[in-house]
């Protein structure tokens, strides 16, 4: 049987997100189908969707996981925020907001802008959720790695002429991942109007802090990330894309220091999007520490 998706709207701090679920086949009489273990609250990065969650959903579904992956304020169909804040603290108010609207503690993914809000919001409310899986983030980021990424979104502001372009753009800037044949994917990820293609998330998004990080002030950020990781109690692991230009080999050293107990795999190949990049690896190494790590832990 497969996995059941549903659409739905979950209610931030003062903003609407949109949302897609994926549950594990029923168990019904007579029929087939596997035990619920529990969700998954999949957080993607700054200038992505909830879209580049869906292979993971549904890997995530099929081991027994509810997964729940959600468009932050200000991008795909989520509302934007009304007084233009992007800020760390309005997306963990987001994050504490739909966790309270789940009624369980979920396992926290973050990828980049995702994982950092996770981050800061595992650390300073060590009740929010069961697991923490950190994709290609940490409290040490490199400046040349993050640099990249905002120019890269800054980019795209003036919008391109065709799927083809759009699809150019990110090939140059994802040089690791295997561009495919037909840009008719990223009609998810992009708006026309006016006769060329958008990025759908607010621009105003540019306007306060970088991505991943959401702070402006890089010194204050790094010391609030580090003292949340200290915090963290629950199983935590962190994905890093092997070729990454913003978590360096130090980085992640770093993070193990601050969360002894965590685990690491580091992704042959892959880069800062290394769900995407390799995501068979990314996929089987999440539910392995879910079924092996955050279930046998007590919570």
């Amino acid at each position: 049987m497969d996995p059941v998706v549903t659409q739905s709207e979950l209610r931030g701090a003062g903003v609407t997100l949109a949302a897609d679920r994926w549950d594990p086949p029923s168990q019904e009489a007579g029929g087939s189908g596997v035990d619920r273990k529990g969700m998954v609250l999949l957080l993607h990065g700054g200038g992505q969707t909830r879209h580049s969650w869906r292979n993971t959903g549904r890997s995530l579904a099929a081991d027994g996981w509810s997964a729940i992956a959600v468009d932050a304020r200000g991008h795909g169909d989520s509302q934007r925020a009304p007084d233009g804040d992007y800020g760390i603290d309005a997306l963990v108010a987001d994050l504490t907001s739909v966790v309270s609207e789940l009624g369980e503690k979920p396992v926290l993914v973050g990828a980049s802008m995702g994982g950092m809000t996770s981050l800061i919001g595992q650390g300073e409310n060590p009740d929010l959720a069961r697991g923490l899986v950190l994709v290609d983030i940490a409290p040490k980021v490199e400046t040349s790695g993050t640099a990249e990424i905002m120019a890269f979104m800054r980019s795209g502001l003036e919008g391109f002429a065709s799927l083809d372009e759009a699809a150019a753009a990110i090939a140059a800037y994802t040089p690791n991942r295997v561009r495919k044949p037909n840009p008719d994917g990223l009609r998810k990820n992009l708006r026309l109007r006016d006769g060329r293609w958008f990025w759908h998330w607010d621009p105003a998004f540019l306007r306060q802090g970088d991505e991943p990080t959401r702070q402006a002030d890089s010194i204050v950020r790094y010391e609030r990330a580090r003292k949340a990781a200290a915090a963290v109690t629950v199983p935590t692991m962190l994905v890093r894309g092997k070729e990454s230009k913003v978590v360096s080999e130090e980085g992640a050293k770093e993070l193990l220091e601050l969360i002894p107990s965590a685990k690491l795999i580091d992704v042959t190949g892959a880069g800062h999007m290394v769900a995407g990049d390799d995501n068979d690896v990314f996929s089987g190494g999440l539910t392995g520490f879910l079924d092996e790590d955050v279930i046998a832990a007590r919570y």
